[in-house]
């Protein structure tokens, strides 16, 4: 995956839930998301979108949690954006 932008978002070190993560993805060799390290960055600032993020995908809905994830996947397809 193409390094960021904002490269000391990328190269952050939090301690962190998700600092953590990323370690474990990169020692993994999984591919991480660019939003994690966003996320991982300023915690303080992102939590309200986390926590915004997974009521809508497990909120009360007409649709499926299963069926909101797959039309993000395909989103993210189309986007060409790592889900």
């Amino acid at each position: 995956m193409d390094s960021m932008y904002l490269h000391e978002v990328e190269a952050h070190d939090s301690d962190g839930p998700r600092g953590q993560a990323i370690r474990q993805m990169r020692a993994g060799g999984v591919p991480i998301p660019q939003i994690m390290h966003l996320f991982a960055y300023k915690p303080d600032r992102t939590d309200h979108l986390a926590r915004f993020t997974q009521a809508v995908m497990r909120g009360p809905s007409d649709l499926l949690p299963g069926q909101r994830e797959l039309i993000a996947a395909l989103t993210s397809k189309l986007n060409q954006c790592l889900f």
